[in-house]
């Protein structure tokens, strides 16, 4: 097993780690956006234009959220010999993943709703951060919602390759006539 499959085991393990990176990423900003007076995005545009953003980013990520929900349908509805196996030993983890993308898009929302309701002129409880720690989480989230959904289509995919056990003879209609002209 190489590094990067090594990493992408402990990410996928590790559902916090989403959490922290997407907190050191958006604390950093803050910390430059302080310090610095400069890279401070969201206030270039007005309250209504943030407010707006914040409003479609809500309605993205529900369509989203809505068809992961479709997704996991998909999953469970497939019945490979492999994809039982997965679910089998795995079921645990599955579960604890699923569940964790869709309340993911809950909390998303929730993020985006509560900068909508906060954002201000000149924004002073500084909302416009809170709509960055939702999207950078979204999209974190969205990307183990990807990564899982291809591993699942992955095994789901080779389970429908793989022919069938026992071939199905072809009938040759001419066989008969073919054996009569040999002997």
């Amino acid at each position: 097993m190489g590094a990067r499959d090594n990493i992408a085991d402990r990410w996928a393990e590790n559902l916090w780690i989403d959490y922290l990176v997407t907190a050191i990423v958006v604390c950093a900003h803050v910390l430059v956006v302080r310090k610095t007076g400069s890279g401070d995005w969201l206030s270039w545009i007005d309250s209504s234009q943030r407010t707006d953003l914040y409003a479609a980013a809500a309605g993205v990520v529900s369509a989203i959220g809505g068809l992961s929900a479709i997704a996991i349908s998909i999953y469970t509805a497939a019945n490979g010999e492999r994809l039982r196996a997965v679910r089998r030993h795995h079921q645990t983890g599955l579960r604890r993943s699923w569940r964790s993308l869709l309340q993911s898009t809950a909390l998303v929302c929730t993020l985006l709703l509560t900068a909508l309701s906060l954002d201000r002129d000149k924004d002073p409880a500084s909302a416009r951060f809170i709509f960055e720690f939702a999207m950078a989480f979204a999209a974190l989230r969205f990307a183990r919602l990807i990564w899982l959904f291809d591993r699942m289509m992955h095994v789901s995919d080779a389970d429908s390759a793989e022919p069938d056990p026992v071939a199905t003879p072809v009938r040759d209609p001419d066989w008969l006539r073919r054996r009569q002209n040999t002997s």
